[in-house]
């Protein structure tokens, strides 16, 4: 706690409230660095700093942090378990698991998320390793940057109006927008505009967004029936395409499925077998030369691209190892623009929740060549970055819930898009 107390306010920029920050973690240079990084940045201050799950949960109504950067292993009490016991205290904190790039660690990661965690951040395996890598301090520090001012913006401005209604100004946590849990009573704000407003192409729909008029326009869905659904997502997005895909997962029968999700090597593979299991199809992760069955997923392999070249009627997956592009790899864009030259109007995209503007580009290829794209709006939305961009290219076809996506994509795949 001495460091915690001799940072407390550092960072902070003038006339306006920083992110607060605890990090746990049981190794104490792991822990020192990690909150040297944060606490470096102006919009970021380190507020607690602890060993293990136990005391870290002792210390949530004390140091009242926005963002909890949680190791996964450690003596006492596990991150796991420490989890929902800060969620209990503190319903809309953000939780980032950091965990080594193991298959356990994976499954751990992947399953703290179905509990309410907002996202992960992979570690590297040694000290050394963590000290060094530049790609490392830069993902935690995004994320926790990105994650913590989505909540603050989130509480702000809803607070006034609910306060009027006798609502709690708390928004919900990651897991109940995704179903894992009941829903509290006042939810994030939703876009005032509904589906129907979204069937006039000429003009632009209106959304309000945190205060602020926000217009994009929406072009009507191909007259093509799909023949391959293409989906990138990034944070938020391993909850939601499991959600999507038990929505989808029956009408599937006639077209594959390719996913590019934001994730290190080991975590994709392990994405594959659980969007497998939610859609009941045959799921994978992609590799050179396959080439795509209908009732088939495919999922992008940490550390590639994963891009589709034209075989006989369909496609064929090649696997390349350039360099990031939009500072991930792999990313959504170079997949979508392969889809769009081998599928042309035959193809459907979908954006789900995300950091950035990966895919926005893609968006406009698949529009191009005659394709329709769904994207997810922003109140059900971990971050609306990626489906935010893509919604504002005005080439998108609906901009929806994501309750409402899995049923809109099931209609669209069946030839029933209207």
């Amino acid at each position: 706690m001495a460091f915690a107390q001799q940072q407390l306010g550092a960072g902070a920029r003038p006339g306006t409230d920083p992110i607060r920050v605890m990090v746990v973690d049981d190794a104490v240079v792991i822990r020192g660095l990690l909150s040297r990084w944060l606490d470096a940045d102006p919009a970021l201050t380190v507020v607690s700093s602890q060993r293990n799950g136990k005391l870290a949960v002792e210390d949530i109504e004390k140091s009242n942090p926005d963002v909890v950067v949680l190791d996964i292993e450690m003596p006492e009490m596990d991150g796991m378990t420490a989890l929902p016991l800060m969620l209990a205290k503190k319903r809309d904190l953000v939780v980032i698991m950091a965990s080594t790039l193991t298959r356990r660690n994976a499954e751990v990661s992947l399953k703290a998320l179905s509990l309410g965690a907002s996202d992960y951040v992979p570690k590297p395996e040694t000290t050394s390793e963590v000290t060094t890598s530049v790609d490392f301090r830069r993902e935690l520090i995004e994320k926790v940057k990105a994650l913590g001012q989505q909540a603050l913006r989130s509480r702000a401005p809803a607070a006034p109006a609910r306060a009027m209604r006798g609502e709690s100004a708390r928004p919900p946590t990651p897991a109940a927008r995704f179903g894992s849990s009941p829903a509290p009573a006042a939810p994030t704000p939703r876009p005032v505009n509904t589906r129907e407003a979204f069937r006039t192409p000429a003009a632009p729909a209106t959304t309000t967004v945190l205060g602020r008029d926000v217009k994009y326009q929406i072009k009507p869905y191909s007259p093509t029936k799909p023949r391959i659904l293409a989906i990138g997502s990034s944070t938020g997005g391993p909850q939601a395409l499991q959600h999507v895909m038990r929505d989808i997962g029956s009408v599937l029968g006639d077209i594959p499925v390719v996913v590019t999700q934001h994730m290190p090597p080991t975590f994709t593979a392990i994405l594959a077998e659980h969007l497998g299991k939610a859609a009941l199809r045959p799921s994978k992760e992609g590799e050179d030369g396959d080439v795509l069955k209908p009732g088939h997923i495919y999922v992008a392999p940490g550390g590639k691209h994963m891009i589709l070249e034209k075989e006989g009627v369909g496609g064929v997956i090649r696997l390349t190892d350039g360099p990031p592009v939009n500072f991930c790899k792999p990313a959504v864009d170079p997949l979508f623009e392969s889809v769009a030259r081998v599928y042309g109007a035959s193809t459907l995209g979908l954006i789900l929740t995300g950091m950035g503007h990966d895919g926005a580009d893609g968006v406009r290829r698949i529009s191009s060549a005659g394709g329709s794209v769904v994207t997810q709006d922003e109140a059900s939305s971990v971050v609306w970055g990626m489906p935010g961009a893509a919604a504002h290219t005005n080439m998108c076809s609906d901009v929806l819930p994501l309750a409402e996506i899995g049923p809109k994509i099931a209609r669209v795949i069946k030839g029933m898009s209207r």
